[in-house]
């Protein structure tokens, strides 16, 4: 009996690797649209973070999700994705 292998992927704050379903994906399309993707199925560039508090304010003091994405991440995503921590 072969078990399903579970999808890793890496938080850019804190450089876990965790199971893909455990993160927050923020997705850039190609038209530079940034969004946070909760599916982790759209389409475009993804960036993993811990849906934690810490590893939020981790990745915007050092820029990383900018970095991750190559985009200037506006304030009101942080400010979405904030939301979204605090309802899990």
């Amino acid at each position: 009996m072969k078990r399903k292998k579970v999808p890793l992927r890496k938080c850019v704050a804190c450089s876990e690797n965790k199971p893909k379903k455990e993160l927050l994906r923020i997705v850039k399309s190609k038209e530079g649209h940034l969004d946070i993707d909760l599916t982790g199925k759209a389409n475009g560039r993804g960036a993993y973070i811990c849906p934690t508090q810490e590893c939020l304010d981790k990745s915007k003091k050092n820029k990383q999700l900018s970095k991750a994405l190559k985009v200037n991440i506006p304030d009101e995503l942080y400010d979405r994705v904030r939301d979204i921590i605090k309802h899990e």
